[in-house]
């Protein structure tokens, strides 16, 4: 493990492979992706679709998913067989490949990242990007050390409509914006309680507890409902609601906050759940002299839909989602609703006349794709720094959450003053071999 570490590091920092080339000819890109049950199933898809893009290999610590996957690949895609493997660092051996693209649990996320920078490969990596604040630090320190192209799984940093309603904010649409929400209102049943059991015999549960303190196995551990368990999750405010915490973030114009203050816990349910299912975390950011506000609100049951997000109305779908998952923007001319990856609308005036609205996607992949191909990070729609700092705000609602009190922050170091406690919570203990590095 030491070794393969070293060499990794070697190749990358003697210039073993170039920052402007591809391992492959024809300008293909060649692609692996990591971690294919859930949401990387959708790294395959739309890979798949690209021109010029070949789904080289695949890896999981499931055979299981990896043959049916490996098999879609060829039988639904219509695509030659990748390769196959269970454990990414002998796929990292693999020269020929051009761009890691990794989904697995988010406790894996920044090792898996740095490994693979460090073996000289461009990375797409699933949001959240990072399990800790101190994660986040480091994962974006190896993209720096490494200069390849990395981006982050906000799908929405990418989409026409979210990009358009950047603009018309930062041109004054609706005024100073003080304040946005960030709406996580997602249908969640409990997950139950599952026994201790013996892991299957076809799933390498060593590796894929990897960092993570080792657990007896329970299917409530395991596939998904690993969410909810703050050794390999970070409830849903770092599963669908980072993506609502970056846009509120992003559209706002805000960095890291001067106060961070959560209260929420486990209604309803009485099951294995750890993480809360209702979660409400507010920070504070100072802007120039100006105070400005976020709200992150996690429901995991009964709601309303919000400035008609989640209605359908706006989409003209017919009928309302069983979500409201969205932002709003509230400034002093009016506000702005973004729902989704794909719309914008919003009022104006007391009398909240409708004014400019937008419905139209993007395609993270794809960017990521094109930049991997122009080297242009500039044209990089979610680039990594961006995604490690909105994790960071995710990460401290979660802190404040567990010790019960209000957090204040130096945002000019990204400290926390004069909470020892707090402090020791911005990174983990991690299981040998598997250690995020102090120095990438």
């Amino acid at each position: 493990m030491e070794r393969r570490h070293f060499l990794m590091s070697t190749a990358a920092a003697t210039g073993a492979m170039s920052a402007s080339a591809l391992a492959s000819p024809n300008d293909t890109v060649r692609v692996a992706c990591v971690g294919i049950r859930g949401q990387g199933n959708a790294h395959i898809g739309n890979y798949a679709r690209m021109k010029n893009v070949e789904i080289a290999a695949l890896c999981d610590v499931d055979s299981q998913v990896l043959n049916t996957r490996a098999d879609e690949v060829v039988n639904r895609h219509g695509k030659k067989k990748p390769a196959l493997y269970a454990d990414i660092r002998k796929l990292l051996e693999n020269k020929d490949i051009d761009v890691v693209s990794i989904a697995t649990p988010n406790h894996w996320h920044t090792l898996m990242t740095i490994w693979a920078l460090q073996a000289g490969k461009d990375v797409y990596c699933e949001k959240p990007c990072s399990h800790n604040i101190f994660e986040s630090k480091q994962i974006v320190a190896a993209a720096e050390k490494y200069g390849r192209i990395v981006a982050h799984g906000t799908n929405s940093r990418s989409s026409a409509s979210v990009r358009e309603a950047k603009r018309q904010i930062d041109a004054g649409l609706i005024g100073d914006v003080y304040m946005t929400r960030a709406l996580i209102f997602k249908w969640r049943n409990t997950i139950g309680k599952a026994p201790v059991e013996p892991a299957p015999s076809y799933v390498d549960y060593d590796l894929w507890t990897g960092p993570a303190p080792k657990r007896p196995f329970t299917k409530n551990r395991f596939h998904y409902n690993w969410h909810w368990f703050w050794d390999t999750g970070n409830g849903d405010i770092g599963n669908q609601g980072i993506h609502e915490v970056d846009l509120s973030r992003w559209l706002m114009g805000v960095d890291w906050p001067t106060k961070v203050s959560a209260i929420g816990g486990k209604f309803m349910f009485d099951d294995d759940q750890e993480t809360p299912n209702t979660i409400t975390s507010l920070l504070e950011f100072d802007v120039n002299g100006k105070k400005k506000m976020m709200a992150i609100d996690v429901r995991h049951w009964m709601t309303e839909h919000n400035a008609e997000i989640g209605t359908g109305v706006k989409k003209k779908r017919g009928r309302p989602d069983s979500n409201t998952v969205g932002n709003i923007f509230y400034g002093e001319k009016g506000y702005l609703a973004v729902d989704g990856y794909d719309s914008y609308w919003s009022y104006l005036g007391r009398d909240q006349q409708p004014g400019p609205e937008m419905f139209a996607g993007g395609n993270n992949w794809r960017n990521f794709i094109d930049v991997v191909r122009s080297r242009d990070k500039s044209e990089l729609g979610a680039p990594i720094a961006e995604g490690a700092t909105s994790c960071d705000l995710m990460h401290l609602g979660n802190i404040s959450y567990l010790l019960g009190r209000t957090l204040h922050l130096d945002p000019k170091t990204r400290t926390v003053k004069n909470d020892p406690e707090a402090a020791k919570m911005f990174t983990r203990t991690y299981r040998k071999p598997f250690v995020v590095p102090e120095k990438v």
